[in-house]
């Protein structure tokens, strides 16, 4: 019989369920906080040499950190239960958030790296919004819920985020255009 901390059998089905909090997690974060910097930066009509730059420091830096947070937050919490859950179980939610982060990240700066012209910004917010909803989507696996809701869910989370980055960007660009 299985560990209560590790995937009931090696089906995939069975190892979606038991990591898809760390994929949703990551995979969200990732879409939402790398559309965010694109949104940001297409509100203060900057180069997409600059999106690209930030995009992958953020895809890096925010990705890495995501996977070490669950890592230390396994860790604490098996403590703070009195449980040794070891240093390979933590590792492997940790690699799941990550890898999550940066696949579902890497959607919103892939318009930048394609010849998308003028309508760069409009495609990488359709893509970030095809991926905002297929991950949504893919809680219903394990949720009570209908995937149509829970892609929903997800799609609006992200939408609000990309549109307060982007106002954000066209408001502080005014702001500070004259001190660049």
């Amino acid at each position: 019989m299985p560990d209560a901390h590790e995937p009931d059998s090696p089906q995939p089905r069975d190892v979606f369920r038991h990591y898809v909090g760390d994929v949703v997690y990551g995979a969200n974060d990732g879409v939402i906080t790398t559309f965010a910097i694109v949104s940001g930066v297409a509100g203060a009509d900057l180069s997409a040499g600059v999106v690209l730059i930030l995009g992958f420091a953020n895809l890096l830096a925010d990705g890495f950190s995501m996977g070490a947070s669950n890592y230390l937050s396994i860790r604490s919490t098996a403590a703070a239960e009195g449980m040794d859950r070891g240093i390979r179980e933590p590792l492997l939610h940790a690699a799941a958030t990550m890898a999550a982060f940066v696949v579902a990240g890497f959607v919103p700066l892939l318009a930048y790296l394609l010849p998308m012209g003028q309508r760069v910004f409009l495609a990488s917010s359709v893509m970030s919004a095809v991926v905002l909803f297929g991950v949504g989507a893919s809680r219903s696996a394990v949720m009570p819920r209908s995937w149509l809701r829970c892609g929903l869910e997800m799609l609006v989370v992200g939408a609000v985020a990309g549109a307060a980055a982007f106002g954000a960007g066209r408001l502080l660009a005014r702001w500070v255009g004259p001190l660049v």
